[in-house]
């Protein structure tokens, strides 16, 4: 934990302390996503977005992040109501759809173009971005899994935005860290999640300070 605490304090650093429309306002941030950022089966304070809060103003990061989680939706429902979930004025997104895409075994390519579009909208809006990553499950088959896989590191580089490559990495399939349907983190895998994800958070913050900090010059 002080290794981690001392490189997202690295981090940190990199970003400008000074805000050219409001100094000391906190950077607006909204992810957007599935149960698992809603906090599927978890308690008041337990979810993702909410946990990810937490930690970054613990290591003097001012932010807010609004929970935009919705429970089943799929990179198809994400784009239907990408305009009113991510509303004016806010400066970062966290995308973190795909699983229940992969989950219901849906047309590969119509997630990509779904997500394609997301991030195509949101670019277009001067908002800063973090592509979360899914995997499929290998019961899906190869050929499907391998297709889905690729989805997310091909688009972050096609639009240039920032990745972090699988968004359940180090709590998937440990009966431990999920709740007894073994697809949702407990509160302790939450955390887990939040910890490897904050460097890459760190970096989003960042990006979109600069982004404000140049737009207002």
């Amino acid at each position: 934990m002080v290794l981690l605490v001392l490189a997202v304090n690295v981090a940190a650093s990199l970003i400008p302390s000074a805000r050219a429309d409001t100094p000391g306002r906190p950077v607006r941030i909204v992810a957007l996503g599935d149960s698992l950022t809603a906090g599927f089966g978890l308690g008041p304070g337990e979810a993702l977005p909410v946990v990810l809060e937490r930690l970054l103003k613990a290591a003097g990061t001012s932010v807010e992040i609004q929970n935009a989680g919705v429970s089943g939706d799929t990179t198809g429902g994400g784009l239907a109501r990408l305009d009113w979930a991510v509303p004016d004025g806010i400066e970062a997104v966290i995308v973190a759809l795909g699983a229940n895409d992969m989950l219901t075994g849906q047309d590969i390519g119509r997630a990509e173009r779904n997500l394609d579009a997301i991030l195509g909208r949101l670019k277009a809006r001067n908002i800063s971005i973090l592509l979360a990553g899914m995997r499929a499950s290998r019961s899906l088959g190869d050929d499907y899994a391998n297709a889905f896989d690729r989805i997310y590191p091909t688009l972050a580089q096609k639009h240039g935005v920032l990745l972090y490559p699988f968004l359940l990495e180090g709590v998937v399939l440990d009966p431990k860290l999920n709740q007894q349907d073994g697809i949702h983190p407990t509160a302790e895998g939450v955390r887990r999640i939040a910890e490897r994800m904050l460097p890459s958070v760190v970096q989003l913050v960042a990006l979109a300070t600069a982004r404000t900090v140049g737009t207002a010059r």
